[in-house]
């Protein structure tokens, strides 16, 4: 490991010449309760399906990880978000305020319940989105803000809840990328008034190759955002069939074993994770021009990625030049994270049913025609951040080799 000399960009040794570790996020435990409810199936000669048993106690253990409250598993983060706003009853042709940065499965679900999505820039420092950012779109339309808390790095939630409270709207946190990160020791998903969550194979837990949950501690919402998850099945209803119009997101009963299993060692995931970032974090602390990117008060992380955050006026490469030369050295990063949503051609071509444009376009909404967006921050943010991955797996030496050769680059390239 060398932490000055030549880079190995230019030839010169790499800190890291061995690959990062891999995950090994399956195991034997979750094979084991898989086989197990083959084996029941097959007794019994039946096939399972969803909302079982399994299914049931899944939704239960995430309730009790949250720390009480309701959930729903379902077959998708997108399903999780598109479920959650849901649960909301939203009219057609309400605005609903959404962030700049996250994926298009967080931003796609606003539309296609027929709404409108307004973007909220980030914050200035990372990919979040602030309530300063949130409250000059707010309009007598506006029905609903949708919070990401991207990279397991939590928004600064109290604002954006008491502009919420002031204008009576509705707030979905999208923790999806965030499993057990914390807001003023409060879990993210447990502040706004409904939460989704993606479970796919590459977040902090899994129940498979995709899935999703929405939680709440309203339960009144709880039995909105099932029914909207099962074809408005009348849930919790004395009524004989379907009351509202919904698709069916259901999770299943093999999703819901792996969960089960993998939410046992979600604690101890989350922490190993916390730890290797927290270290990084406090190594780079005295750098000038290469740091963990700032995060919101009193916030403790679960790293989905670790940001870093160059201060290119201080450097005399870019940011590809950058990446490249830390990927020569070893450590793994992602030099184009996905773009901000106001970049995406379904966004600004409004391709959602047709060539109709609607929401936008539909005689009835009396907002702009053209999609609103203000996303100078975050294509700023886009260009000067590096999310590098991170799992469980890490360990001090993977913790080091990122610190070490981080402190390399930047010796190499200041000014």
């Amino acid at each position: 490991m060398k932490a000055g000399g030549r880079l190995a960009v230019d030839g010169g040794e790499p800190v890291r010449s061995e690959p990062m570790p891999s995950r090994g996020l399956m195991t034997a435990a979750e094979r084991a309760a898989v086989m197990q409810l083959f084996d029941e199936a097959i007794a019994e000669g039946t096939a399972f399906g969803y909302s079982g048993p399994r299914e049931r106690q899944f939704e239960a253990d995430f309730a009790e990880f949250m720390g009480g409250g309701f959930a729903d598993g379902v077959n998708s983060g997108s399903n999780a978000v598109y479920c959650a706003l849901g649960a909301l009853r939203l009219d057609a042709l309400a605005e609903v305020i959404v962030p700049a940065v996250t994926d298009p499965g967080g931003i796609m679900p606003v539309p296609l319940l027929g709404c409108v999505p307004v973007v909220a820039d980030t914050d200035g420092e990372g990919f979040n989105t602030s309530a300063e950012q949130i409250e000059p779109l707010i309009t007598q339309r506006t029905r609903a803000i949708v919070v990401a808390h991207i990279m397991g790095e939590p928004a600064d939630m109290d604002p954006i809840m008491e502009l919420a409270r002031a204008h009576d709207l509705y707030v979905v946190e999208d923790c999806a990328q965030s499993h057990g990160a914390r807001y003023k020791g409060r879990l993210v998903g447990t502040i706004g008034h409904i939460a989704s969550f993606s479970t796919m194979f590459g977040k902090h837990f899994t129940t498979g190759g995709q899935g999703g949950i929405v939680y709440t501690r309203d339960e009144e919402l709880h039995w909105e955002g099932r029914r909207f998850a099962d074809r408005g099945k009348p849930f919790n209803l004395d009524a004989e069939a379907n009351v509202r119009a919904g698709l069916n997101c259901n999770l299943n009963e093999i999703g819901a074993t792996i969960g089960s299993v993998q939410l046992k060692r979600l604690p101890q995931m989350i922490e190993r994770r916390r730890k290797i970032g927290e270290a990084v974090k406090e190594a780079l602390a005295e750098c000038g021009a290469v740091r963990i990117g700032g995060q919101a008060p009193g916030t403790e992380c679960s790293y989905w990625y670790l940001r870093v955050r160059l201060n290119l006026e201080a450097l005399r490469v870019g940011k590809q030049q950058f990446c490249r030369a830390l990927a020569a050295e070893g450590i793994p990063n992602l030099p184009d994270y996905p773009t901000a949503v106001s970049e995406a051609p379904w966004f600004r071509d409004k391709a959602v049913f047709g060539n109709s444009g609607f929401p936008w376009d539909c005689s009835d909404y009396d907002g702009p025609r053209d999609p609103q967006s203000c996303s100078e921050n975050a294509m700023r943010s886009l260009q000067e951040n590096i999310p590098l991955p991170l799992h469980e797996n890490y360990g001090p030496q993977e913790a080091e080799d990122i610190i070490t050769a981080l402190r390399k680059l930047e010796a190499a390239y200041l000014h």
